[in-house]
């Protein structure tokens, strides 16, 4: 079991230009959230919510987003511990992956995958999607959505998430909120399960840390894992 669990938010992918949920200017600015990220929304507009996650996943795709020195210092730490680091994220993007880190756990899903609400399929995707594709499973058509944990939807691998809590010896949180649950309370847990608890962002969150470390995730991070015994 994992000895050490790191979160990751929002705040990480930023500073490879990714926007935030609430940035400005961001994908989320001209849309209510519950249009674009709810499955009520998807089954009254369909094509806003496919439109809205289209132009997300072609973006991340454009040769000017590329994983950070925080990315890469996250997988080059859990290449060294094998099995006694779990990384969780809370980001929909491949930016882990694309610096080096396997067997990330996407708490909220992966915006190049799609899912099919009639099979339950999930596979690769980097296309547009669309009502009008039939998924490549069963053959319905109008199913096929985004692998993307909607507001309403349980957050995935949960149980495998405070199973690595519950026994780890350091829980570090890097670039998120602290506002969205479940996430939000996973540093209570591993608390009370006695790790030591770290938060680095370039802003602190508020929540209840052992410490926190001010400074952008792509440097700071590379600098504590590198202390890290």
């Amino acid at each position: 079991m994992a000895r050490i669990v790191v979160l990751t938010g929002a705040g990480i992918s930023k500073e490879s230009g990714i926007p935030t949920f609430r940035d400005l200017g961001g994908y989320w600015q001209q849309h209510r959230v519950e249009e674009v990220a709810s499955p009520e929304g998807f089954a009254a507009n369909p094509a806003l919510v496919h439109d809205f996650y289209n132009t997300r996943r072609r973006h991340l795709q454009t040769p000017e987003i590329a994983p950070n020195d925080g990315h890469r210092a996250l997988a080059e730490f859990a290449a060294r511990t094998a099995d006694d680091f779990l990384l969780v994220t809370q980001n929909v993007d491949d930016l882990h992956e694309r610096a080096g880190s396997r067997d990330v756990v996407h708490m909220h899903g992966e915006l190049l995958k799609a899912r099919c609400a009639h099979c339950e399929s999930v596979r690769e995707w980097r296309e547009d999607l669309s009502t009008a594709l039939p998924c490549p499973a069963c053959q319905r058509r109008g199913g096929l959505r985004p692998h993307i944990v909607w507001f309403g939807e349980m957050p995935l691998e949960m149980e495998r998430i405070h199973a690595a809590l519950s026994r780890c010896e350091l829980f570090v949180a890097i670039g998120t909120s602290g506002q969205v649950y479940p996430a939000a309370g996973f540093t209570e847990v591993a608390r009370d399960s006695g790790a030591e608890t770290v938060e680095i962002n370039p802003v602190p969150s508020g929540g209840r840390f052992d410490r926190v470390i001010e400074g952008p995730a792509s440097s700071a991070v590379r600098e504590f894992f590198r202390a890290l015994k």
